[in-house]
């Protein structure tokens, strides 16, 4: 199963970095950096932390910069993490970015909410898609968002095909399972990777 965790774009950089080494140690796949509040030296400066720890531990961990081309390409990140929304970067702008820079090909993850967006996506040649929300979200017992439901995560996989999807929205280990049964290669999340004791 992938593991692929989201920075919550909140905690302070001395918790982030603890985390990132708790995330080494423990072998997660991707780790997303979505600090859209952080100034791009800051994110910079934060993206290159990060990518010492996994390095230090020998870890597999790979690192995406959320949206931020410009701070992954300054930071050696492993890719990008985009949405489908039209005003964003494409896929193969990111790649010409990241070739103009003389980095290698870069991972790219899209956020995708319907199955015209996840067939978008991958004929766009992306590496993960990120399809959610799974299920429903609350927040101090509010509901935020309804849940798109496994049925709709099973049918976002068989469009996808060979691209891999991941289980994103109100997924715990408890329902992990769950989206695999359905089809997802893995799970991605900020609560899920940061409680408890985060």
């Amino acid at each position: 199963m992938l593991r692929y965790a989201v920075t919550d774009g909140i905690s302070p950089q001395q918790r982030l970095l603890e985390r990132a080494r708790r995330w080494a140690a423990e072998g997660l796949d991707y780790v997303q950096l979505r600090e859209q509040g952080r100034n791009p030296a800051e994110a910079v400066g934060l993206a290159k932390a990060m990518l010492h720890i996994f390095r230090e531990y020998g870890s597999r961990t790979r690192l995406l910069v959320n949206a931020r081309a410009d701070v992954a390409v300054a930071a050696g990140a492993d890719g990008v993490h985009l949405t489908a929304h039209p005003d964003e970067l494409t896929p193969a702008q990111v790649r010409s970015l990241f070739a103009l820079a003389g980095w290698p090909r870069p991972l790219l993850s899209i956020s995708c909410h319907t199955l015209a967006e996840v067939e978008h996506a991958c004929s766009a040649a992306v590496d993960l898609v990120l399809f959610g929300p799974v299920f429903e979200k609350r927040v101090r017992g509010e509901l935020v968002s309804a849940g798109a439901g496994l049925e709709s995560l099973r049918k976002a996989c068989t469009a996808a095909a060979s691209t891999q999807v991941l289980a994103l929205g109100g997924v715990t280990a408890e329902s992990a399972e769950a989206c695999l049964q359905a089809g997802a290669a893995g799970v991605a999340g900020i609560r899920l990777f940061t409680e408890p004791g985060a």
